[in-house]
């Protein structure tokens, strides 16, 4: 059933009214521990500046250290949670809302936050009979999607470098190896991952040539010379027992200008990019130092240098993730793409592991049907003591990839044990120590969809493509 034509256009004309919620009980926040406000003051400036009228909830950003006063200060009008849902435009609110606050919301408003809509379904149900427009924040994508020159020249770097043995068909027995994450020398993980290889791996700077596990003919590195320092002089000893070697600066130099031309003349820009509203390398960071916490619980004996590392992905989260494991000094850590996490060839790369970290999505039609990480894999071949982090999460009608999660751990009960192992899958990672600096981000990026170039302030009918795929519920 739809709105008669008059209401329907009033619907989905321009927002005027926009309510910001504060962080409460709800079902993916037990205990109301989540702090952090969609929006901060300067941000909800920037809304009211564009003429639009501004309510903010009293004590909405209190937790992240907002005040009142300073929502006030930029022109917002403070009211009651009994006030704040009602008779709005548009709801912006960080994580969903209380199933309670759902009756209080005028039909044909929208809501406006992280929905994870599949992965809550009565409150899915509730929303949509209470003819609610639901826009979740974490499916907006960019569009087109955007690549940096930076990002272009590490994957033309690794491509120049591995075309020898994919034209050869060797590239699945050759070990590759990255000395050093920095964000250029990221871009060669994710391609080099991407592709297959044998295995790889990201190598500690101070590596001694005795601690490789990898040289030879079989074996290619990837490094940047602006930014290693070479004191063990590796590089010398890999070259003189043949091993294949790629210098990022040394590519850029010859090549660099050159190869990002090229490519952008060969590769138009895909339809959509990475997520618009996302914290996602710093939940990955998050979520793999609160795994090294556990791990040092755990197993006080065992230094972290000599711990050994597997992180299920290479995307923004498995690379967050990869960058905190760098920074805190394990020199083992092996970098799984698809081929390796085939149910037939993963059991022998997380076997013996200290820390396990799933960045890696499936297929909906793979959700609890397939797991990476079985419980199997926990009680046989994964250590007592061990740490497994989930990075991706889910609920039992939308599982994650490890078996053990049912749903997402939470700030209240944020670990479990599975087969004497420990199992993490923490909703809100960035909230570990970042919470503060992560909600800033987020209110900036929220405030450009708002008002940049998807003007969703425009109103349902003028959605870009990038935002048309995020309304999971309506338009009523």
């Amino acid at each position: 059933m739809s709105l008669p034509p008059e209401s329907q256009s009033k619907s989905h004309s321009s927002y005027r009214t926009i309510a910001l919620a504060k962080e409460n009980e709800s079902p993916e926040n037990p205990g109301a521990l989540e702090k952090r406000v969609a929006l901060c003051p300067e941000d909800v400036g920037k809304l009211v500046a564009a003429g639009l009228d501004c309510y903010v909830e009293q004590g909405a950003g209190e937790g992240i250290g907002f005040s009142d006063g300073e929502y006030q200060q930029q022109g917002a009008t403070l009211q009651t949670g009994e006030q704040i849902y009602r008779d709005k435009d548009m709801i912006i609110k960080f994580k969903g809302p209380s199933l309670e606050a759902i009756p209080q919301m005028r039909s044909g408003c929208t809501l406006f936050c992280m929905a994870h809509f599949h992965s809550y379904p009565e409150r899915a149900r509730l929303l949509a009979e209470q003819r609610i427009n639901v826009l979740a924040m974490e499916e907006i994508l960019e569009n087109p999607k955007h690549q940096g020159d930076e990002e272009i020249l590490a994957r033309t770097a690794m491509n120049a470098a591995i075309s020898p043995f994919v034209e050869s068909g060797q590239l699945g027995q050759m070990d590759i190896r990255v000395i050093q994450w920095t964000p250029l020398l990221a871009g060669t993980i994710r391609r080099g991952s991407n592709r297959n290889p044998g295995s790889l791996k990201l190598v500690q700077p101070n590596c001694r040539f005795e601690e490789l596990d990898a040289s030879g003919p079989n074996s290619l590195y990837i490094y940047d010379s602006r930014t290693l320092d070479d004191a063990t002089e590796v590089l010398d000893k890999l070259r003189a027992c043949g091993t294949h070697l790629q210098d990022l600066a040394e590519f850029e130099r010859n090549h660099g200008a050159q190869a990002i031309a090229d490519y952008r003349d060969s590769h138009p820009p895909l339809e959509f990019g990475m997520r618009r509203i996302q914290c996602l390398h710093e939940t990955g960071m998050a979520g793999a130092r609160y795994g090294l916490k556990l791990l040092r619980d755990n197993k006080p004996e065992l230094e972290l240098k000599d711990a050994k590392a597997v992180v299920l992905g290479y995307g923004n989260v498995g690379q967050g993730a990869i960058h905190e494991i760098y920074d805190q000094g394990v020199t083992d850590i092996a970098i799984l793409g698809r081929e390796h996490t085939r149910k037939d060839n993963i059991e022998a790369w997380i076997a013996g592991a200290d820390l396990i970290v799933n960045g890696a999505e499936q297929a909906p039609e793979l959700r609890g049907v397939n797991y990476l990480v079985s419980n199997d894999h926990l009680q046989r071949v994964v250590p007592d003591g061990s740490v497994v982090i989930d990075l991706i999460g889910g609920s039992e009608t939308n599982r994650s990839p490890v078996e053990a999660v049912l749903a997402c751990t939470f700030l209240t009960d944020p670990h479990f044990e599975q087969h004497g192992v420990t199992v993490s899958s923490l909703w809100g990672w960035p909230m570990m120590g970042m919470m503060r600096e992560s909600a800033l981000r987020y209110s900036g990026q929220i405030a450009d969809v708002l008002l940049g170039q998807e003007r969703l302030v425009d109103g349902l009918d003028k959605l870009t493509p990038g935002v048309e795929r995020a309304l999971v519920c309506g338009k009523f």
